[in-house]
């Protein structure tokens, strides 16, 4: 009976507010693209939308630069998780620091860097107009597949970094010298132990990296142009512009089948790995460097390492070199000038059309809408981590479910939702800051979830029990022996949800006004306006937001993902 109760109180909370804010939204969506205008179940709009040859098109154009990203995210990030995981080396320190970087970023920065870098315009092509005295940009990046895909895999190469080299740094050398010991060569090694145990590691990076590429919005919006569209983008292009909510949902609906089934393979990896990882185990021991010798910089390794992280520096740091550039060199009769002129502009200007507002009021939104998706996630978020972790219920993995299925819909179908729920009583939401804060809730509640899950998992029942032996009720237990030791994964969930607050722009751009305007919105219209200073000011400032908050997750030492 207390388990019961006990589910009772912790879930009365999460359900109401996901009931009402997701799958009601959800709802909404299987409405619009399964019941036509008299009210009679349909697959007519589902059926066109698969039959649209342009549709076609988007679908396999999506799956296409989904795998292409993916494959060269593992290409880049591969080397980068052995050095990691096997060598200490001269500039170790910087491959991590630089590892970290994507991290921080919204998606809308990553574009902005590109289009800074790689533009016709861009720092790359006037180095080298300027090198070789061309007179055209002999570098066309920008809105094509290249450009999508070389983002991309900006955005998720840490992903391989970090999940590669956690697997292979844990691997018991004592197998692989066992190998070695029985007469295999360094490439048998590697190819039938090394490989095989890496295996969970790999395909969980590779799946995270092509489900993000997958629903990618701001990264294909930007640098795709009008000839290169995703699902995502033609969801936004449906709602917004051709006002299509029919096709728009039953588009949606496809899409969201499409990654509930990568989510689903995501997740049978993850138990594949669990069942796996037996064969790891921690390694403290010193690893040994990869030169012996400074001379030794100077063979092919040394060349090889040199040129691989030059490669990663332009690809990782030259976007936000050229963003900060941009902010703050202008060009003033002819020459290069030093100014602070777009900050001033940015933070004083009184009111700007393109953004309907002010920009300052833009950036006031923006750690509003964070603060309050906080507020809102971490009970959302705790309470759902402890019922899955502390109680005992029928039905639990159902329950599950349930509350992980928000990672399987995207922000763009999740804004789209909103718009065909809320736009009329008794919840007429749509187009206020309460609606933009639910939303960005739903998207960030997980990441509380699984910052909070690992630590919820490893305490043990006994403490509990034996504070409220002791004379302790429940709530006391709860407060003075609990919490403070989820006090980590508490501070590293709310730092998250406020970072994907502030850099959402999908479902944020179906839902604001010019009132309600973001930091991502700002950018993306001052982008749009051809306004690149005051897009790279705006970016800069989202930049030190957002870095300030992964030096706190950092801080906390407390490992997550």
């Amino acid at each position: 009976m207390k388990s019961y109760r006990t589910f009772f109180v912790l879930s009365l909370f999460p359900l109401t507010f996901l009931i009402i804010f997701f799958y009601f939204p959800l709802l909404s969506i299987l409405k619009e693209g399964f019941w036509d205008a008299p009210g009679h179940l349909t697959v007519q709009y589902l059926l066109a939308t698969i039959k649209d040859p342009y549709n076609r098109r988007v679908i396999l154009f999506t799956l296409k630069q989904a795998v292409l990203s993916t494959g060269l995210t593992f290409v880049l990030g591969f080397p980068g998780a052995y050095l990691a995981a096997k060598f200490t080396f001269p500039g170790k320190s910087l491959l991590k620091a630089i590892t970290t970087v994507p991290f921080v970023l919204p998606s809308i920065i990553v574009s902005l860097g590109f289009v800074l870098l790689f533009g016709n315009n861009g720092a790359l092509n006037k180095a080298l107009m300027a090198i070789f005295d061309l007179q055209t940009p002999p570098l066309r990046i920008l809105y094509s597949l290249k450009a999508i895909v070389l983002a991309h895999a900006f955005y998720n190469f840490p992903l391989v970094v970090r999940l590669v080299a956690a697997v292979w740094s844990s691997i018991d050398p004592r197998i692989e010298d066992a190998a070695r010991s029985l007469g295999a060569r360094e490439y048998r090694v590697f190819w039938h132990v090394t490989l095989p145990m890496l295996f969970p590691g790999i395909l969980a990076s590779l799946a995270l990296t092509f489900i993000f590429s997958f629903m990618s919005f701001a990264v294909v919006l930007v640098l795709g142009g009008v000839k290169y569209a995703t699902i995502e983008v033609n969801i936004y292009t449906l709602m917004t512009v051709l006002l299509d909510y029919k096709m728009g949902s039953a588009l949606a609906i496809v899409q969201s089948l499409f990654s509930l089934s990568f989510m689903f393979f995501y997740a049978r990896v993850l138990e594949f790995g669990s069942r796996t990882e037996k064969v790891a185990v921690e390694t403290n021991g010193n690893k040994p460097p990869l030169f012996a010798h400074a001379r030794d910089l100077f063979t092919w390794r040394g060349v090889l390492l040199i040129s691989y992280l030059l490669l990663i520096c332009l690809i990782i740091l030259g976007p936000l070199v050229s963003v900060l550039a941009f902010s703050v060199i202008h060009q003033e009769g002819g020459q290069a000038m030093f100014s602070l002129k777009s900050y001033h502009k940015i933070l004083t200007i009184p009111y700007t059309p393109i953004l309907g507002t002010t920009p300052l009021q833009s950036i006031q939104n923006s750690l509003f809408f964070g603060i309050m998706t906080v507020l809102f996630s971490l009970p959302l978020g705790v309470s759902i981590a402890f019922l899955l972790t502390r109680t005992r219920f029928p039905c639990k993995p159902f329950f599950d479910t349930l509350v992980m299925l928000p990672l399987g819909i995207s922000s763009v179908s999740l804004g789209l939702g909103y718009v065909r729920s809320f736009h009329r009583p008794p919840l007429m939401i749509a187009g206020t800051w309460y609606a933009i804060v639910f939303a960005h809730t739903v998207i960030a509640y997980p990441f509380v979830m699984r910052s909070v899950m690992p630590i919820l998992k490893k305490m043990t029942a006994s403490l509990t029990d034996a504070a409220m032996s002791l004379g302790a009720t429940r709530l006391q237990a709860f407060l003075q022996i609990e919490l403070p030791i989820v006090k980590p994964g508490i501070i590293v969930g709310a730092t998250f949800a406020f970072a994907i607050s502030i850099g959402e722009l999908g479902a944020t751009y179906l839902l604001y006004r010019p009132a309600l305007t973001t930091m991502p919105i700002s950018i993306y219209r001052f982008l749009s306006a051809h306004d690149l200073v005051g897009a790279s000011a705006m970016g800069v400032i989202l930049i030190i937001v957002c870095t300030l908050l992964f030096v706190c997750i950092e801080k906390t030492g407390y490992k997550t993902f």
